[in-house]
């Protein structure tokens, strides 16, 4: 059962607008995305309202930087249990890891949040201790329950240039302990920290001002990097307010985001893109967008 009320207009709506988008120039689209598209009633809902449809939402893909939406989520809930110091130094690699970015900041909150460093190679029993520490951010998403986090895996630091050292060793020899998130899992998580769903209400008023993007094209044009460009911010039109994060690598164009017109209630879309083809695609995301805002289903009515 999806966290969302399946609606079979806007499962026909997407559809026609991936072969659209297939049809000019991208062959073998369906193949290459994940989606997960939700639209609520109300003006400021409650999780588990909406009404949505998917398209391989449950597929395991790796998340690039989308992966510092959960790592975020997680320092909150750290700092609510009283599990590491409140400090302007993690506040400001917060800020850093999601509205810039930063994969320096996320190695920082990522080593706060599990107890461990970077470096050589480890054996023995230090090494599997460290490897148990590493995946405590995993340990508490199955805590929560929640049947969309089952197939994730949130235990990497994000890089520039790749792994070194134990960092390699923990990725494994065919990089099968890879971050890997879904369309689904991230829509959630998403979700929760929009409409107050999970840790508290004042972490998720600090995790919503992270995640909020302007769409002004003066500031846009004076960040080259503002996760607005070339991923789904674009598509939307001017006066719209965004929640984003965005992930973009060789292989992969990403972004989970969450919109609202004036006087309009909100809509969620979650895109994962992979190969290096649609990496490349800097319009497939903003022509997704646009397509999709403003529909109205007829089930709603």
């Amino acid at each position: 059962m999806a966290f969302y009320r399946p609606d079979t207009a806007m499962t026909s709506r997407l559809e026609s607008v991936l072969d659209d988008l297939a049809a000019d120039g991208r062959p073998g689209l369906r193949n290459s995305l994940a989606i997960t598209w939700i639209r609520y009633e109300d003006d400021s809902p409650q999780a588990g309202a909406g009404v949505g449809a998917g398209w391989s939402e449950e597929r395991p893909l790796y998340p690039a930087s989308v992966v510092k939406l959960f790592y975020a989520v997680a320092a909150e809930r750290w700092l609510q249990r009283d599990l590491i110091p409140e400090a302007e130094e993690l506040r400001r690699a917060l800020r850093d890891m999601v509205a810039d970015s930063s994969n320096d900041a996320t190695g920082l909150v990522l080593d706060l949040l599990t107890g461990t460093t970077s470096g050589p190679e480890l054996q023995g029993d230090r090494w599997q201790q460290w490897q148990r520490q590493r995946r405590l951010v995993n340990d508490w998403l199955a805590e929560l329950a929640w049947p969309e986090l089952e197939p994730v895996n949130c235990c990497q630091k994000t890089w520039g240039d790749g792994p070194y050292g134990r960092e390699k060793q923990f990725y494994g020899a065919d990089n099968s302990n890879r971050n890997a998130l879904t369309t689904a899992a991230t829509a959630r998580m998403l979700e929760a920290v929009m409409t107050g769903g999970v840790v508290s209400p004042p972490a998720c008023r600090r995790l919503r001002d992270l995640l909020d993007r302007s769409l002004d094209p003066d500031l846009r044009r004076a960040d080259p990097e503002n996760q607005v460009d070339g991923f789904l911010g674009e598509g939307l039109p001017l006066g719209t307010r965004l929640w984003s994060k965005a992930g973009w690598m060789s292989q992969a164009r990403h972004d989970a985001a969450w919109w609202q017109l004036p006087d309009q209630p909100p809509t969620m879309l979650v895109v994962f893109s992979t190969g290096p083809d649609r990496a490349r695609d800097e319009r497939l995301l903003p022509e997704l967008a646009k397509a999709l805002n403003g529909f109205s289903s007829p089930e709603e009515n």
